[in-house]
């Protein structure tokens, strides 16, 4: 099968987030069982963009900005030729959609190209009412609604895509996130001493200021625990530092910027703790990252999977506040035992929940199905019928 998978942004910094390890890893998982993959983006880092992402071809075009938007302006004009030739011979489509210019056109080309196509989302599309966004939605929803299937990944999501795409939308299917689990076993037997990890973008809902509120409080109580801030700035990094040293935290608390990928498997293995203060994340593909390297994760009771790990005792999951997040981080720091468990029960989820060969699995599922439907002229379609 030939499965080409669009998504927005790739850079040396991550900045993008989510769907792109998620695309990645899906195709990585593809190439693994004989198809043939491809990836189409935009590039964004300090050299030339690579010819591969792991073992996924890649054809991008530098990025620019276009219109106001950290991500909805990017574009560049040969992209459009990309994706015409990239979905020509292709036997399904897998668009990564945000409400973004990449997005947008990679919908428009495969229903010009009448490939059949998937959408996942990602939490990216929420009901809005901006007078921009309804202007963009004139033409992205209909696009969105050509759909063979929609892919969410929690019933919080399928409600919000739902709101949006309305009564004629594609079929919502749940897809979880999915992460390859360390079948090395290496990351349990590392040294971890007492260092709190956060790594994510550094922006108001994923909350590094809270991050820094609660490495205070730990402090007090156990001052040889140490804080790593990673990610990529989008905004927060001035509060964060004024927090820091507001507090006294100069060598208690740090900033080490974006990692590639590489980067942040280790810096997940060497933590002893990974804590995610964000709210509403539509689904927290962090944690399981941080999970299948055998580290216990701290959650909020908003994090879209925060259910999942609580009932597999998986992870902490706290109300968000300073405090709690502190007293979570406190208690497993200082018992080493429960600590393990919930490593233990971290592992356990990735391999019967999250993994990408579960995920992989649903995904050829749904593109048999796919490739299987015939094709309709332009203004109508069957839904696909897929369990789930």
């Amino acid at each position: 099968m030939r499965v080409v998978h669009v998504v927005t942004l790739v850079s040396d910094d991550g900045a993008y987030g989510g769907p792109t390890s998620v695309a990645a890893g899906q195709l990585e998982e593809c190439a693994a069982r004989g198809h043939e993959v491809t990836l189409v983006a935009l590039w964004r880092g300090a050299g030339p963009a690579p010819d591969r992402i792991g073992s996924v071809p890649l054809r991008s075009r530098p990025a620019r900005s276009v219109l106001p938007g950290r991500f909805t302006g990017l574009m560049h004009p040969l992209l459009v030729g990309d994706l015409w030739r990239a979905m020509g011979g292709a036997d399904v489509v897998h668009v990564h959609a945000g409400r973004d210019l990449v997005s947008l056109t990679a919908l428009a080309v495969a229903v010009l190209r009448r490939r059949r196509f998937v959408a996942q989302t990602h939490g990216m599309v929420q009901p809005r009412r901006s007078a921009a966004v309804r202007l963009f939605d004139r033409v992205y929803v209909p696009l969105l609604r050509r759909a063979r299937g929609c892919l969410v990944l929690t019933e919080q999501e399928r409600r919000a895509v739902a709101g949006v795409v309305g009564e004629n939308g594609p079929p919502l299917l749940t897809v979880p996130n999915g992460v390859r689990p360390d079948a090395s076993g290496e990351a349990e037997h590392r040294p971890r001493g007492r260092q709190v990890l956060f790594l994510a973008r550094l922006h108001p809902r994923k909350r590094p200021e809270a991050f820094v509120e609660m490495a205070a409080l730990v402090h007090r109580r156990m001052p040889d625990a140490r804080f790593t801030l990673h990610g990529a700035d989008e905004g927060a990094l001035p509060e964060v530092l004024r927090l820091i040293a507001a507090h006294g935290l100069e060598g208690v608390v740090s900033y080490g910027g974006a990692l590639e990928h590489a980067e942040a498997v280790r810096a997940y293995a060497r933590a002893a703790v990974y804590v995610l203060p964000s709210v509403d994340e539509p689904f927290g593909m962090t944690l399981i990252e941080a999970l299948a390297a055998g580290t216990p994760v701290v959650c909020t009771d908003t994090c879209g999977i925060a259910e999942e790990l609580a009932a597999r005792g998986a992870g902490v999951v706290t109300d968000g506040s300073p405090r709690e997040l502190a007293d979570a981080v406190c208690g497993l720091l200082a018992d080493d035992g429960r600590r393990e468990a919930l490593a233990a029960a971290g592992r356990r989820a990735v391999a019967e929940a999250f993994s990408v060969h579960a995920v992989t699995d649903r995904l050829e599922e749904i593109y048999g199905r796919v490739c299987q439907a015939p094709r309709h002229p332009p203004g109508r379609r069957e839904p696909l019928r897929v369990g789930g």
